[in-house]
């Protein structure tokens, strides 16, 4: 059992869980710092507030505490993947996912990233290449993270309205019991109203038959007389409470009082059944008490049904035995033989009801799947009068679990929704990438025109008016870099061509130009 947290621990955590975060999410920060040369100071050190504020609104506004790393790692690195600021957007990603309970703003959230991102590498870096690697960190550094906080949110909240859902399911179970043994206890009060009615009218018959008798005296014809009203009234109260009992929708007994188990077995049979009767001598109902024979007779009729219902056309198997004082029964039948499925019958309350009725005749019933897939009811009743028994768990009908089966078929489900997005986005971008990879070289060619018409000294905008939108991502193979002081862009010399032209800058002004020539590695 868990040990419950007191309410003091519980805001000492809280309050200690948001300055542990931001010490823990200021170590990147500080590493980068140290040990990254060329790292922005300003952008880098810019995390340690960005990253307290973010820590201060993570719960309220989720979204705005991962949004406020993104923009210094685009100022330090238009692939957003920078070793100051990754730890925090998949903290603050997954803590999104777990906080909100909509999916719908974070998605747009991403969507919008993504689209802005766009413009602004093709913009800053005259390249679309860095915008993959941007989408690939925020599929792997943002999304995932946030999935999978999501997944743990959903997993709680299935769980905690599976308890929930099992919780009332079981309160409705035992009130469903609860009936169905209230209404076999007026069923057996129904049958000891029909056979204690039967010997009461006797009784009645017999003492009129004494009270006309000449050879009594009067005062035991009297006493005869008084006996005949007494047993007339009591079987008027008795009617009369069993009236009451009864419910608006329960007829008269359908089955013959008295009716013995070979011939229910005949009347099975007769109904197009194949079953088969073991039951020796010994083991007869004669001579049992009145709720051990209407408690056995109860057994096989409902097993009997159940097989009708469950299993058509399957062979059911009845065996009764004598022991000592105890009286066993066995049904049993196999799986239901291939062919057409049976139409849907409705119940569940049957074997409530027959566990309370070999109960209060002192026995004990088990119910349950056989080895070979079929089902089995047994039972054990006294040969003589018994006190009734505990009602058995196993006959109740539980909703436990199959909630929780459900709730962990829930959790499977979105547990692959899980795994596949991340897979689904990344095989989409894998197309982009190389549909781009066969559109970008014709938007990178500089035509000879315009690079003849280029001169060392021209200023940088005039340059840039006649260059193509997009450059090269990298330049040819084997070409040195680029001078101290210099910047140098490539761009191609024709979409089949593996040469480019490169044109380096010395500040607003461009120093050199040449067309580089690619090398074989060595």
């Amino acid at each position: 059992m868990t040990p419950r947290i007191s309410p003091d621990r519980r805001r000492l955590r809280a309050a200690l869980a948001g300055p542990v975060l931001w010490l823990a999410l200021c170590g990147a920060p500080v590493l980068a710092l140290e040990a990254v040369p060329g790292s922005p100071v300003g952008a880098t050190a810019a995390a340690f507030p960005l990253l307290a504020v973010a820590v201060l609104v993570r719960g309220r506004w989720p979204l705005v505490a991962l949004a406020l790393p993104v923009a210094p790692s685009l100022a330090i690195t238009l692939d957003l993947f920078t070793v100051a600021y990754s730890p925090a957007l998949a903290v603050f990603g997954y803590l999104a996912g777990v906080r909100m309970p909509r999916a719908r703003p974070a998605l747009w959230c991403f969507a919008g990233l993504a689209a802005g991102a766009l413009p602004l590498t093709a913009v800053v870096g005259r390249t679309v290449w860095p915008w993959f690697s941007f989408l690939l960190t925020l599929l792997i550094n943002v999304v995932l993270p946030w999935l999978l906080g999501r997944y743990r949110r959903q997993y709680a909240e299935l769980v905690r309205t599976g308890w929930q859902l099992a919780a009332r399911m079981e309160r409705e179970a035992r009130a469903v019991a609860e009936r169905t043994r209230l209404r076999e206890r007026t069923r057996i009060a129904g049958d000891m109203h029909d056979s204690l009615g039967h010997d009461l009218a006797l009784i009645a018959l017999r003492a009129g038959a004494l009270e006309l008798a000449p050879e009594l005296s009067a005062e035991h014809r009297a006493a005869a007389g008084e006996l005949r009203a007494a047993a007339g009234s009591a079987t008027e109260r008795l009617a009369e409470i069993i009236g009451v009992l009864r419910t608006d929708d329960e007829g008269a007994p359908r089955l013959p009082a008295g009716e013995s188990i070979p011939r229910l077995v005949e009347r099975a049979r007769a109904s197009g059944m194949t079953v088969t009767l073991e039951q020796p001598d010994d083991a007869a109902g004669d001579g049992l008490p009145a709720m051990t024979g209407h408690a056995l007779h109860r057994v096989v009729q409902e097993s009997l049904t159940n097989a009708a219902k469950h299993a058509p056309g399957a062979a059911v198997r009845v065996r009764i035995t004598r022991e000592a004082e105890e009286l066993a029964v066995t049904v049993t039948h196999p799986a239901r033989p291939a062919g057409p499925a049976p139409a849907p019958v409705s119940g569940g309350s049957g074997l409530v009801g027959l566990d309370e009725r070999v109960r209060l005749a002192g026995g004990a019933l088990r119910a349950g799947p056989a080895p070979d897939g079929g089902f089995t009811v047994s039972a054990r009743l006294p040969t003589s009068g018994g006190t009734p028994a505990a009602p058995l768990r196993g006959t109740e009908t539980s909703a436990t679990g199959r909630e929780l089966a459900h709730a962990r078929q829930q959790v499977r489900r979105r547990l692959r929704q899980t795994l596949a997005v991340p897979f689904a986005l990344l095989a989409a971008l894998v197309v982009l990438m190389g549909l781009c990879h066969l559109l970008t070289p014709s938007w990178t060619v500089l035509e000879r025109q315009s690079y003849d018409r280029l001169r060392p000294g021209d200023a940088r905008s005039r340059v840039e008016s006649v260059l193509p939108f997009l450059a090269l991502d990298a330049p040819p193979d084997g070409t040195p870099p680029p001078p101290p002081g210099r910047s140098c862009v490539y761009y191609g010399v024709s979409p089949d061509s593996a040469d480019a032209y490169e044109l380096c800058f010395a500040g607003d002004r461009l120093a050199t130009k040449r067309v580089a020539r690619e090398r074989p590695r060595r």
